[in-house]
C-alpha cells in the first residue's frame, strides 16, 4: 500500500480508527527502525494511551527502542498543530456565568499544552467574552504572570473584569503558594484601576481548579 493510499484511508476513516491504527499511520510518515505496527504497540504500552503519546516530549519518546530523533520530532509535532486548529475554531461562549463555564473555557485554551502558559480572558459588565490573550509561555514547571502585560491586556479590551488562567503540565491542578500570592498581587493591581478578577483557573490535563471556589481569593473584595 502506498503512502498516498494510506493518507486517503486515514482522512476518510480516522474518526473510527483504534488508537493503535492512528499511531501506526503517524509512524509510517517517520523514518522508523522497526515495523510501525510494532512500534505503535510499544509506544502505547509505554505511555498508556494515544493522548499520552502525543503529549510526550521528544526526549521521552526516544526512550522507546526504535524511535529515533526524527521519528520523535514528527510524533511530537502533531499535538501543537491540533492545538492551533482547536484554538482557531474555539467558539467563545456568549457569557461566562459561573465557575463551571470559566473552567470549561480555560480548559479549551490550555488542554494538551506541554509547557506552562498564562492567559487572561477579558469580559464586559454582562460577563460576555471580549477577548483573550496568552501573556507568557514558560517551562514545564513555571510561567511568569507579567503584571504590566496583564493590565495592558485588560485595558486594551476595556474589560470590566478578567479571568486569569494557567496550566500545570503533567502535574496536579492545586496551586502553589506562589500561584496564590501572585494572583492576590494581580488582583490588587487590577482592582486599583477598577477591574475585577473573577477567578484564576488552573488546568492540569482533564482537571481544573478554581481559586474562588476553593477560597484562595474572593472576587468580591478589593
Amino acid at each position: 500500500m502506498t503512502i498516498s493510499n494510506d493518507l486517503l484511508i486515514f482522512r476518510e476513516s480516522a474518526v473510527d480508527m483504534e488508537e493503535s491504527e492512528v499511531l501506526t499511520y503517524i509512524l509510517k510518515l517517520a523514518p522508523c527502525r522497526k515495523d510501525p505496527e510494532i512500534l505503535a504497540s510499544d509506544l502505547l504500552e509505554r505511555f498508556g494511551s494515544l493522548k499520552n503519546v502525543l503529549e510526550a516530549r521528544p526526549e521521552m519518546l526516544r526512550t522507546v527502542p526504535g524511535i529515533g530523533a526524527r521519528s520523535a520530532e514528527i510524533i511530537a509535532s502533531f499535538l501543537p498543530v491540533v492545538r492551533v486548529w482547536q484554538r482557531l475554531t474555539i467558539t467563545e461562549p456568549a457569557k461566562i456565568c459561573n465557575a463551571r463555564d470559566a473552567e470549561s473555557f480555560c480548559k479549551s485554551l490550555l488542554s494538551g499544552c506541554r509547557c506552562e502558559e498564562f492567559w487572561v480572558v477579558c469580559l464586559n459588565a454582562q460577563c460576555k467574552v471580549l477577548g483573550k490573550r496568552r501573556i507568557s509561555t514558560g517551562s514545564l514547571s513555571e510561567v511568569s504572570a507579567y503584571p504590566r502585560l496583564v493590565m495592558e491586556t485588560a485595558l486594551n479590551y476595556n474589560a470590566h473584569s478578567v479571568i486569569l488562567s494557567h496550566n500545570h503540565p503533567g502535574g496536579t491542578c492545586a496551586p502553589s503558594m506562589e500561584d496564590i500570592q501572585s494572583t492576590i498581587q494581580l488582583k490588587r493591581l487590577l482592582n486599583g484601576i477598577g477591574i475585577m478578577v473573577l477567578d484564576h483557573i488552573i488546568v492540569a490535563g482533564d482537571n481544573t481548579y478554581s481559586m474562588v471556589q476553593h477560597g484562595d481569593i474572593d472576587y468580591r473584595t478589593k
